[in-house]
């Protein structure tokens, strides 16, 4: 009879974020929003410090409060679709080679923007794409609430405990806080406020994001 110490421990799954995290975008962002700001004659710094902070609903409403909110986003997703067509993305160091690693049904992609650009942002980095893609058209509360990274596990068919979430901005920080999973911080210098661990390069977390996902999920405790 197997020991119970022998049994195995529960799967573990990594939930990414995407822009920021695997995918370099915030030149590309930068150049949308000054393009948005220009069909409304609107400053293009003040405009991007402004949506850096908000989602675009609450930027349209702060920056451009006497402009229909629903043509304002129709042209930014304009914008945002004709960038992912003929932008140059690139993507984090390490990332090809942690995706490429991790078994398919271990990790899922959790972000703001919708799948269709983010399918086509992979595909001109060469990153897979998993199984799993929680976006903005999934969920009705995006991040910080912590709906879209419960959803993913779900989906996965694994317990919040047992996810391990990679992020690099404070929204999506307290999203995975608030849906009680691990949380580790990377690309930036200073650690995001809350995450259990912090890494300065998505590269630098490479061998400990394996470990979480590996059998055992050693790396995984908080």
């Amino acid at each position: 009879m197997t020991s119970e110490s022998a049994q195995p421990g529960p799967r573990k799954c990594v939930l990414f974020d995407v822009d920021g995290t695997l995918i370099d975008a915030v030149d590309n962002q930068r150049r949308v929003w000054a393009s948005w700001a220009e069909r409304y004659g609107l400053d293009a710094v003040e405009v991007y410090r402004v949506a850096l902070r908000t989602r675009p609903v609450e930027t349209f409403a702060q920056v451009a409060p006497d402009q229909d909110p629903r043509e304002c986003l129709a042209a930014l997703h304009e914008l945002e679709d004709e960038d992912v067509r003929s932008g140059v993305y690139g993507a984090f160091d390490g990332a090809s080679q942690l995706l490429g690693a991790l078994p398919s049904r271990s990790w899922a992609l959790v972000t703001s923007n919708y799948e269709h650009r983010v399918r086509g942002r992979f595909a001109r980095t060469g990153l897979p794409v998993p199984r799993v893609i929680v976006d903005a058209a999934a969920v009705e509360e995006g991040k910080p609430s912590p709906v879209p990274y419960l959803l993913a596990a779900g989906q996965l068919g694994v317990r919040p405990e047992d996810c391990l979430v990679i992020e690099d901005a404070p929204a999506g920080v307290e999203a995975g806080l608030r849906a009680g999973m691990t949380v580790w911080g990377v690309n930036a210098e200073a650690a995001v406020a809350g995450v259990h661990r912090h890494f300065a390069s998505l590269r630098e977390a490479v061998p400990d994001i394996l470990a979480f996902a590996g059998p055992e999920g050693s790396a995984g405790a908080r």
